[in-house]
């Protein structure tokens, strides 16, 4: 893959650039298998990045991403707004264009997008919307704003993707369990995994999907969440071992309603950037049959994005 590029915007310092050489996966994805969970960056002289955003990242194109696929063994993607990008859809939406129809897409809107904006980003491929409360990465937006889009979106078959912490679960959850919509967390609510996997916090995270069978939840981002490793380059087999009980966790007990993506270009990480070749070979540790493997990564993200595609056995 080449080199990724700043274009004619100052990369964030500290920000480190995508893993341009990728191992390939020991493990074999399933046919069919989708990426539920990636991003595409500009480019910044196409794409511009929004005047709002946090950070500025380097390019990341839907060619990189796409190269990416096949070398990982991935029939398709799910393309998710990057923040950076704000809510001008513009570069998501070109890659889900220019995919053959082999990936689909996740928004960010505002109040005030239309219903004519809504059903053109539906006939190139959006499904759903992301809702994100990491302070962190964005600016508070009212509740009230975010039902209004919910309930606009829902009536396209629509769902909204989550991004929050663990520890801000207890506040939000009113508000998630009003949503009328599939709700999709992303990376389990990035919950501490140096704290127990049977602890209060997580059993939190796991009576929220008991209680409420429309969510469902990424079991995606490991190199996010570890604290004690080990990471995913140099060929480590066994990568993210502290996180492999809660993400196990979530595949066994709702196999049905799990996703998994590759988050690349793995926006924001300044620790280390994984090889995603070994993040594939993280999969069979958390989803450790074939028969969950396939749910994982064809049953689930095809019922999600392709709905007219999946045929319903008798």
């Amino acid at each position: 893959m080449s080199k990724p590029t700043s274009g004619p915007f100052e990369k964030t310092p500290g920000w480190l650039d995508w893993y341009t050489g990728p191992s390939k996966p020991r493990f074999q994805v399933p046919a069919g298998a989708v990426d539920a969970h990636c991003h595409v960056f500009g480019p910044g002289a196409e794409f511009p990045y929004a005047p709002e955003r946090k950070y500025t990242p380097c390019d990341a194109s839907k060619h990189q991403l796409y190269a990416l696929r096949d070398h990982l063994g991935f029939a398709r993607n799910v393309v998710v707004q990057a923040t950076c990008h704000g809510a001008d859809n513009r570069a998501m939406v070109d890659a889900l264009v220019h995919s053959g129809g082999k990936a689909r897409g996740v928004a960010t809107v505002r109040r005030s997008v239309t219903d004519e904006e809504l059903q053109a980003m539906h006939d190139a491929g959006v499904r759903g919307v992301r809702f994100n409360f990491v302070k962190r990465l964005v600016d508070f937006t009212p509740k009230d704003e975010l039902m209004e889009i919910a309930a606009r979106i829902h009536k396209l078959g629509w769902h909204v993707v989550i991004y929050f912490e663990a520890v801000d679960l207890p506040e939000l959850w009113d508000f998630f369990t009003a949503l009328p919509t599939t709700v999709v967390v992303d990376h389990m609510g990035r919950p501490d995994v140096s704290k127990p996997v049977d602890g209060p916090e997580f059993e939190l995270f796991l009576k929220f999907m008991r209680q409420h069978p429309n969510v469902w939840s990424k079991v995606s981002c490991p190199e996010r969440l570890s604290v004690t490793g080990p990471k995913a380059l140099n060929g480590e087999q066994n990568a993210y071992t502290d996180v492999i009980p809660f993400a196990r966790k979530v595949v066994e007990e709702f196999p049905d309603r799990v996703l998994w993506g590759t988050d690349w270009p793995h926006p924001n990480l300044k620790d280390h950037m994984p090889d995603d070749g070994l993040l594939v070979d993280f999969i069979p540790h958390i989803a450790t049959t074939p028969e969950l493997q396939k749910k994982l990564l064809v049953d689930n993200p095809m019922r999600l994005y392709w709905p007219e595609e999946v045929t319903v056995e008798d």
